[in-house]
């Protein structure tokens, strides 16, 4: 369980750093709070700082049931791919909105993947 213990540390490390490369956006930008809207570089950050903090809600509790229901090595694993898809999802969401989809798939099915699997797993366990 060590394992999906740091890919869980990973994850919410690297929805802070988001969260810090969107307060860097709003300086560099000039865009002062409580403001969401201003440069699209700042509301690019922001949608995928509030994208990843939405998925997170998915990821975890799927990470976890996963991890004890079926196996914490391969739960892990797909909780890195997770990460890594949200790092492509971010350098493409920046570059042009239209080019997130990769990243975006890389880190959805690893989601589904556990949630589904932890799922079954408990229902197997019960039945």
């Amino acid at each position: 369980m060590e394992a999906v213990a740091i890919v869980t540390a990973l994850a919410v490390l690297q929805l802070f750093w988001f969260a810090f490369l969107v307060g860097k956006e709003r300086v560099k930008h000039g865009v002062h709070a409580p403001a969401m809207s201003g440069h699209q570089d700042f509301e690019r950050a922001c949608r995928v700082h509030q994208n990843t903090a939405e998925q997170l809600i998915i990821l975890l509790p799927g990470l976890w049931l996963f991890a004890y229901y079926v196996h914490p090595l391969i739960a892990a694993g797909l909780g890195a791919v997770f990460i890594v898809g949200r790092m492509i999802y971010r350098s493409g969401y920046l570059a042009d909105p239209s080019k997130r989809s990769t990243g975006f798939g890389l880190g959805a099915l690893p989601m589904v993947v556990l949630v589904l699997g932890g799922l079954i797993g408990a229902a197997l366990r019960l039945f």
